[in-house]
C-alpha cells in the first residue's frame, strides 16, 4: 500500500473537517477539550449525528451501514475526529460486538442488533473479566447452564466499564467444563433489564464509577441469544479482543495530545526559558513522536492488508507502543503543567458549578487524566500478556 497520502486524501480530509465545523456541538468538544466528564445523552447525541451522516460505523460493510471508506479514509476520520475534540461513539457496540455479530452471527440476530447499535437504541458493555479470570480470561467461571430454551446464568463479571449505562451486555460464560479450558466458553447476549442482574460501581481515584462490578444471580437468558456455535465463544472471543487492542493504540488522540504537550512546554519557563527549549525534555518529546509515526505507519500496513475481520496478533503490537506513548505523554503534560497540574477536584470534572478549581481549565484536570491512563496497559489483555501473544503467535518462540 502507498502510505503517501493523495490529492483525493486531502480532498477527504477537507471534507471531514468541514463536517466537524457545521455539526459537532460546540458544548460537546469543548467538555472533550477539557476532560471532563460526558454523560449518556451526551455520548448518544453525537452518536446520532454520525448515524444521521451515516458515518457512524466506518468499518461496517456498507450493506449493514459501512461507508466504504479505504483504509487510509478510515485512518484520517479518526485523526480528524481527535483533533476536532469529538466525542468517542459507543465503541462497545460499534466496533467490538458489531465485529463478532458480522463474522459469527446468523443473518436474523444481524438484521435484529446491527440496526439498533447503529441508531443507538442500545447501549452495549462488555462482561468478559472476572475476580479470578482477568489476564487468564479463560479461567472465567460465570455459568450458563441451558434449561429448555433458556440459559440460567450465574456468577460475576468486573471492571465492566460504563456498565452503569448499558441496556445490554455481550458475555463470556462457561457452558462446559469438559476439555481445555478455552473449549467450554459461550458468547452470549444479555438485557440487563432481566431480574437477577445487579450493577455495583467501583469508583477509580478520580471519583468516578467508570468501572463496575455486575452479578448474575439466577438470570434468564433466551438460547436464542447465543452467538455462533456453544462452547466456541473462546473464537470468538480473540477475534473481538484484536479489534480491541487496535482502538486501544489511540494514534489520533495521541497526536493531538502531542500537539498539547509542545504547546503547554513552550509556555512553561524554566529557568527564564521555556521548557520546550531543555534539551532532555525536546528529546523526549522527539522519542515519543518517532515511535508515533512508527506506529501510525504500522497499523496502517496492518489494515491495509486485509479486511479488518482478519485483524490478527499484530494487533498486540498495536496496543502495546500504543499505550506506552498515551502513557508516556501524559507524564510529559503533567511535567510541563507543574503545580498547577497537581489540582484535584471531582465536581471539575462533573461540571458543576463551585468546584474548588480555578484558573488555567486546562491544566486542572491533567493529574486525573494521568492517573485514569496507568489502566490502559492492563485491560484489553494486559501487556505483558500481549509480548507473550507476540513471542507464540508472530514470532514462533
Amino acid at each position: 500500500m502507498d502510505l503517501e497520502y493523495k490529492e483525493e486524501d486531502s480532498r477527504f480530509r477537507e471534507e471531514i473537517r468541514q463536517f466537524f465545523r457545521e455539526n459537532l456541538p460546540r458544548e460537546l468538544s469543548e467538555k472533550v477539550r477539557t476532560r471532563r466528564h460526558l454523560k449518556r445523552e451526551e455520548m448518544i447525541r453525537w452518536h446520532k449525528i454520525l448515524a444521521k451522516k451515516g458515518w457512524v460505523a466506518p468499518g461496517w460493510p456498507v450493506k449493514y451501514g459501512g461507508t466504504g471508506w479505504n483504509a487510509m479514509q478510515r485512518h484520517i476520520w479518526a485523526e480528524e475526529a481527535a483533533l476536532a475534540y469529538a466525542p468517542g461513539t459507543l465503541g462497545f457496540g460499534l466496533n467490538l460486538l458489531a465485529s463478532v455479530l458480522l463474522g459469527f452471527a446468523s443473518e436474523e440476530q444481524k438484521q435484529h442488533y446491527l440496526p439498533r447499535i447503529y441508531n443507538a437504541d442500545d447501549w452495549w458493555c462488555q462482561g468478559y473479566s472476572e475476580p479470578g479470570a482477568g489476564s487468564d480470561l479463560a479461567a472465567l467461571t460465570t455459568r450458563a447452564v441451558r434449561e429448555g430454551d433458556y440459559y440460567i446464568v450465574n456468577g460475576q463479571k468486573t471492571w465492566t466499564t460504563l456498565g452503569q449505562h448499558a441496556d445490554w451486555i455481550f458475555c463470556l460464560v462457561r457452558t462446559s467444563t469438559e476439555g481445555t479450558k478455552q473449549s467450554g466458553i459461550s458468547f452470549l447476549l444479555i438485557d440487563m433489564k432481566t431480574p437477577g442482574i445487579t450493577v455495583r460501581p467501583i469508583y477509580l481515584m478520580d471519583e468516578t464509577p467508570e468501572v463496575n462490578d455486575v452479578f448474575f444471580d439466577n438470570v434468564k437468558v433466551p438460547v436464542a441469544n447465543l452467538i455462533g456455535e456453544e462452547n466456541k465463544g473462546w473464537t470468538y472471543a480473540k477475534h473481538l479482543l484484536g479489534h480491541e487492542r487496535t482502538g486501544i493504540a489511540n494514534i489520533g488522540g495521541s497526536k493531538r495530545e502531542i500537539k498539547v504537550l509542545k504547546r503547554l512546554a513552550l509556555q512553561k519557563q524554566v529557568n527564564g526559558a521555556p521548557l520546550l527549549h531543555d534539551p532532555t525534555f525536546a528529546a523526549r518529546i522527539a522519542d515519543v513522536e518517532i515511535e508515533l509515526m512508527a506506529l501510525e505507519m504500522t497499523a496502517l500496513s496492518l489494515v491495509a492488508e486485509g479486511a479488518s475481520s482478519k485483524i490478527g496478533p499484530e494487533s498486540s503490537v498495536l496496543k502495546i507502543k500504543g499505550t506506552e506513548i498515551s502513557q508516556e505523554i501524559s507524564e510529559m503534560l503533567l511535567e510541563a503543567a507543574g503545580p498547577a497540574g497537581l489540582a484535584f477536584d471531582p465536581d471539575y470534572l462533573d461540571c458543576k458549578t463551585g468546584h474548588a478549581v480555578s484558573g488555567d481549565d486546562e491544566l486542572a484536570p491533567l493529574a486525573a487524566h494521568y492517573f485514569n491512563l496507568r489502566k490502559i496497559t492492563i485491560f484489553g489483555g494486559s501487556n505483558e500478556v500481549q509480548h507473550n501473544v507476540i513471542s507464540k503467535m508472530i514470532l514462533g518462540l
